[in-house]
């Protein structure tokens, strides 16, 4: 079973590919996808529901990104950089947690 440090670096890995990595989509387009924010505003729509409301995505969203001039491909990076940001956030507010938990736990059992 990997260790953290493992875990980490191949979560590190994932994050630096889907936002370095070769593509259609700019990096920096990329970055904004996986931040969920500074994006233009065809693309807004799509992303945010992406990262936020995932099952509320249409065909009506890519629609409307394609008129926009973006290329499937570049729609499909753009989808894993959202997904893959909002899993990033997830990821590290669970470590906050459990830090904060295992902080915690110390601190009582220390008393």
């Amino acid at each position: 079973m990997p260790d953290e440090d493992e875990k980490r670096a191949a979560h590190q890995v994932l994050v630096d590919r889907v936002l370095n990595g070769e593509g259609r989509a700019s990096p920096e387009l990329r970055a904004h996808a996986f931040s969920n924010a500074g994006l233009p505003a065809p693309l807004h729509a799509l992303i945010d529901k992406v990262a936020t409301r995932p099952t509320q995505v249409t065909d009506a969203d890519f629609a409307m990104a394609k008129a926009a001039g973006y290329t499937e491909d570049q729609l499909f990076e753009l989808v894993v950089c959202a997904a893959v940001g909002q899993s990033d956030r997830l990821y590290e507010s669970g470590l906050a947690a459990l830090a904060e938990a295992a902080g915690n736990w110390e601190a009582d059992d220390a008393t």
